[in-house]
């Protein structure tokens, strides 16, 4: 409860969510780890056992349902010649942590009430694009 409780502070904090207080749209939350990587660790027989880094919680709202009614991009993502093609001409090139990146998107205000959520407080209503919507990559 508290990991959720700090979460949804964090969000509210950031302006990527806001209170609201009833929906039609409105969808259960799970609490993911966060994985930032592997480090090696000895077993009782002296092998080395890959363990994941746990570095946090994320919130992912359950849109299973949500996206069956969802008309899905025929191509998600750009082709690789077309990515290679374009950063030809760039000096650097960063890859964007999920969390980072999906929240700059901002929602129509018209479909912000179909990302609402409940959680053990309240509900609440994303403004910018939450990390498990379908057809983010493309939108990004």
């Amino acid at each position: 409860m508290k990991v959720v409780k700090a979460e949804i502070l964090k969000l509210l904090d950031v302006r990527v969510i806001y209170l609201i207080m009833d929906s039609k749209w409105v969808k259960p939350i799970h609490m993911v780890p966060k994985k930032t990587g592997i480090m090696l660790v000895k077993n009782k027989d002296d092998a080395l056992i890959p363990i994941s880094i746990l570095s946090g919680w994320r919130i992912c709202v359950d849109y299973r349902k949500f996206k069956f009614f969802t008309c899905k991009d025929h191509f998600p993502l750009p082709f690789i010649d077309q990515m290679l093609e374009h950063l030809t001409s760039k000096s650097f090139y960063c890859f964007l942590d999920g969390f980072s990146r999906y929240n700059h998107i901002v929602i129509n205000p018209e479909d912000e009430e179909k990302t609402t959520f409940t959680c053990p407080f309240d509900r609440y209503v994303y403004k910018r694009m939450p990390f498990n919507l379908c057809n983010t990559p493309a939108t990004f």
